[in-house]
């Protein structure tokens, strides 16, 4: 009897041993991890023993990020801006043999400070339009082709975009505002919808997510009555549940908008 548990125990070891390894072989690239749902997921998947590559667009490294890297040898910080092509190929250049399991496009731009009317008729500020769309439609484009070969040397093998139900032409949203914003989201779900189809005889999968109404600090600082809005979830809310299902995607998921918890969602 004592052989049986003996024998079980060390099983148990070697079961545990291996998903630690399995664990901490996986690497995942964010994009805009120095703040928001970014740093959420560089912070959750850098505890789960991840291999971290989180990137930013500042002149020099966020204080948050510099904290993380210094609590866990697991996080590498870079700098990629990714409305810059130069700047997506020079990292592209340094990782060109690392195999990578996921990458998050979670990079965005939303609005403008101090102009909360550049996005309203009457008053577009299209410098403003032309860097959202920069940052939040040809940059995700331009970071999956410069590391489609890693993510295809990869276990997971896997694209996701965070994107947002205010994208969706199919689901009524209310008011007016964010004009620019929301239709980079439309132009984000297609162009992802149509690289999962070119990626799929790769066994990639490229997956929308929208995490939710998320209180983020930068949110908080034009919308204050959102921290008490019963509607809104905190950032490790949302990326606790995204992180789940991520994982459980699998190749005949590519294509789907979901929301955080799996929930497939309309166009």
């Amino acid at each position: 009897m004592k052989l049986l548990k003996l024998a079980a125990l060390m099983l148990l070891c070697a079961v545990v041993a291996f998903q630690a390894r399995r664990a901490a072989a996986q690497t995942v690239l964010i994009t805009g991890a120095n703040g928001g749902i970014g740093y959420e997921f560089a912070k959750e998947y850098a505890a789960r023993s991840w291999t971290v590559i989180a990137t930013h667009h500042q002149p020099t490294t966020p204080e948050d990020l510099a904290q993380l890297a210094a609590r866990y040898r697991n996080v590498r910080v870079e700098k990629m801006d990714v409305s810059s092509k130069a700047d997506i190929d020079a990292l592209a250049a340094k990782l060109a043999a690392v195999p990578i399991d996921v990458v998050i496009n979670n990079a965005g731009v939303y609005f403008k400070a101090g102009a909360p009317a550049s996005q309203d008729f009457g008053h577009f500020d299209y410098s403003l339009f032309d860097t959202i769309m920069a940052v939040n439609v040809r940059g995700p484009l331009m970071v999956m082709e410069a590391f489609a070969a890693n993510v295809k040397a990869g276990h997971q093998k896997k694209f996701v975009a965070i994107s947002s139900t205010v994208g969706s032409l199919t689901a009524p949203f209310p008011g007016t505002a964010a004009i620019f914003y929301r239709t980079s989201k439309a132009a984000l779900n297609k162009e992802m919808q149509v690289l999962a189809q070119v990626l799929k005889p790769e066994g990639i999968s490229v997956v929308l997510i929208h995490p939710g109404l998320v209180r983020t600090d930068r949110l908080m600082s034009i919308a204050p009555q959102v921290r008490t809005a019963r509607d809104y979830i905190d950032p490790a809310e949302s990326v606790g549940q995204m992180i789940p299902t991520i994982e459980r995607l699998t190749l005949a998921d590519t294509g789907h908008f979901m929301r955080y918890d799996g929930k497939v969602l309309p166009w």
